[in-house]
């Protein structure tokens, strides 16, 4: 089989245009609430938005150019105001879900969304595959490319996505890696734009506490969005060098820190699990490092009087953040969980938009 065709990964800005006041932002804000308030006008199968990412693979958020991604975005956002629901654009494809990692959102939002569509998914647990130790990993991409028509795999090493992407002819979408979580950013920009209208260009994005995949992948949805980043982490848990170097290529500055100072004014405040999956034999050593980046209702009082706390769950209550502060006013953690369905429809219906079924 032959693979479709990948275009060039860029890191493209958004488009340059003189900057809004916050009173205009304020105002292009509640115009989005009050549009998405309004009952929705249903799409047909003449109107759909073309995909703009068809037969592409999804491992990065910069697998995406800015306008790719603003397209997502708003078929997100349409999705959400149910604008989709007379349609079923991938009625008869389906999609393997492969998991080396256990999943709540990502499972649940990734099956119910391709049966919204229209689709079909199927989960396989890596007890079933066994990537790369029962069975290779190549030869696992190519026995799926010849039954669904798109992969999701959360797993650990991103070589292991890449080397799917590598051998099979159809899209592969990073549910989650060590190195990024993309689908992810994308439920989590859903919920910022929710917030503070489509124009994020300076808005202040403050991440506390490791510099995992999240924390990449909110540098990485900074080079496209125009948002400034900060990143908040002890020494020696920095972010990682090659996503900094994707910055700096881009011309994008992104503040490190281990200053808790960064934190007042932020419009956005994100954090994460201190230990994730596999790192469980660091977990005495990671909760020493991270003391004092607890997110609290006290540290919520000195973020923008309008701004906002996210997770992308599931907390450790009692190390990174409490229940007072996921249940805050200022929180929309589980807004962004809701998302997660919405961005993640847009994401597999601008990739396999275009396909046909094949039997």
């Amino acid at each position: 089989m032959t693979k479709v065709a990948k275009t060039k990964k860029t890191q493209a800005q958004a488009s340059a245009a003189p900057q809004k006041t916050g009173a205009a932002r304020k105002a292009a804000a509640k115009k989005d609430a009050a549009s998405a308030a309004a009952a929705p006008v249903l799409l047909t199968p003449d109107t759909l938005p073309k995909p703009v990412m068809a037969g592409r693979d999804f491992l990065s958020n910069l697998d995406m150019t800015a306008t790719e991604l603003r397209a997502v975005m708003d078929t997100a956002h349409s999705m959400k105001r149910g604008e989709w629901r007379a349609v079923k654009p991938l009625a008869g494809l389906s999609i393997a879900l492969v998991f080396e990692k256990a999943s709540l959102r990502t499972r649940t939002t990734f099956d119910v969304g391709m049966y919204q569509l229209g689709g079909h998914a199927i989960t396989l647990s890596n007890t079933e595959i066994g990537l790369g130790t029962r069975e290779r990993v190549s030869d696992v991409a190519r026995n799926l490319e010849r039954w669904v028509d798109a992969v999701m795999g959360r797993v650990y090493l991103q070589q292991t996505l890449q080397e799917l992407a590598q051998h099979a002819s159809i899209p592969v979408i990073n549910g989650l890696s060590d190195m990024l979580h993309p689908a992810q950013l994308l439920a989590d920009y859903q919920t910022i734009e929710e917030e503070f209208g489509t124009d994020l260009r300076g808005r202040r994005v403050v991440y506390i506490g490791d510099g995992n995949n999240l924390a990449n992948s909110h540098i990485h949805m900074g080079i496209l969005t125009g948002t400034d980043v900060t990143v908040v982490t002890p020494v020696g848990y920095e972010p990682n060098a090659g996503v900094l170097m994707d910055a700096v290529r881009a011309g994008v500055n992104i503040t490190l820190t281990n200053d808790l100072a960064a934190v007042q004014g932020a419009d956005v405040l994100y954090t994460d699990v201190w230990i994730s999956m596999g790192q469980e034999a660091e977990a005495d050593i990671r909760r020493r490092a991270f003391q004092g980046y607890q997110v609290t209702p006290e540290m919520l009082d000195t973020i923008a009087p309008d701004g906002i706390f996210l997770h992308c769950l599931p907390a450790h209550y009692g190390e990174e953040t409490v229940p007072e502060a996921t249940e805050h006013p200022k929180s929309r953690v589980f807004d962004q969980a809701e998302n997660r369905l919405h961005a993640q429809k847009a994401l597999m219906y601008h990739l396999m938009g275009d396909l046909k079924p094949r039997w």
